[in-house]
C-alpha cells in the first residue's frame, strides 16, 4: 500500500467500508425497526425478546433454544401431580422431560403384588389430554419370579382427575396472587 497516495487510500477505505456495510446489511445484521412495534418499557422489551428467543449471554451462560421459561414451582400441573403423589416414594422426577415415576409400592391388598405409577406431561396447559397416567402391576411368586404388566384401572382416571382439579386450584390461586401484586404496585 506504500505505492498509493493519500487520495487513493481514502478512496480505498471508503470503497472497503461501503462494501462491508452493503454485505453486513444484506446478512440481516442491521434491520430497521418500526418504533410502533417496540415496547417503550425496558421490562416489556426484555419479556418480548425472551418470548421470541432473542438475546445472548455473557460469562459462560447458556442460551436455551426454548422460548418458554417456566420453572417447576410455577407449573400448576407439575405441582398438582407432586402433591397428589406425595404419599408415594418417587423413583424418577424429571421436570424437563415431563415425567414422574413412583417406586414400587404395595397398597396392602396382597403381599406379592406391587404397583408403580408413571405420570407423563404432554403439555404445560391444564387439559385432560395434557397428562397421561400409566399404572404397572408387578406380581411375584414365592420363588421370587416376578411379572410386570401395564394395567388399565380406574386408578388411572381417578389420579388424572385429581391432578387436573388440583392444578385448576393452583392456577386460580396464582392468578389471584398476580392481581394482588398488580394492585399493590
Amino acid at each position: 500500500m506504500n505505492y498509493l497516495n493519500n487520495t487513493q487510500k481514502k478512496f480505498y477505505y471508503i470503497l472497503l467500508g461501503s462494501f462491508l456495510i452493503f454485505f453486513l446489511n444484506s446478512c440481516g445484521i442491521y434491520k430497521p425497526v418500526d418504533a410502533r412495534k417496540v415496547p417503550a418499557s425496558a421490562d416489556e422489551r426484555v419479556k418480548k425478546n425472551l418470548e421470541e428467543g432473542k438475546g445472548f449471554t455473557l460469562m459462560g451462560g447458556s442460551k436455551s433454544s426454548s422460548t418458554t421459561y417456566q420453572f417447576a414451582s410455577s407449573n400448576p400441573m407439575w405441582r398438582a401431580s407432586l402433591e397428589i403423589l406425595d404419599f408415594l416414594p418417587l423413583a424418577n422426577v424429571d421436570y424437563s422431560g415431563g415425567i414422574i415415576t413412583t417406586d414400587w409400592y404395595n397398597e396392602g391388598t396382597g403381599a406379592n403384588e406391587s404397583l408403580k405409577i408413571t405420570v407423563r406431561f404432554l403439555t404445560n396447559e391444564i387439559r385432560a389430554d395434557g397428562i397421561k397416567v400409566i399404572v404397572h402391576k408387578k406380581k411375584c411368586s414365592i420363588q421370587k419370579a416376578c411379572t410386570v404388566k401395564k394395567i388399565s384401572t380406574a386408578l388411572e382416571n381417578e389420579l388424572r382427575v385429581a391432578i387436573l382439579k388440583k392444578a385448576v386450584i393452583f392456577e386460580k390461586d396464582s392468578k389471584v396472587k398476580i392481581k394482588r401484586n398488580k394492585l399493590r404496585d
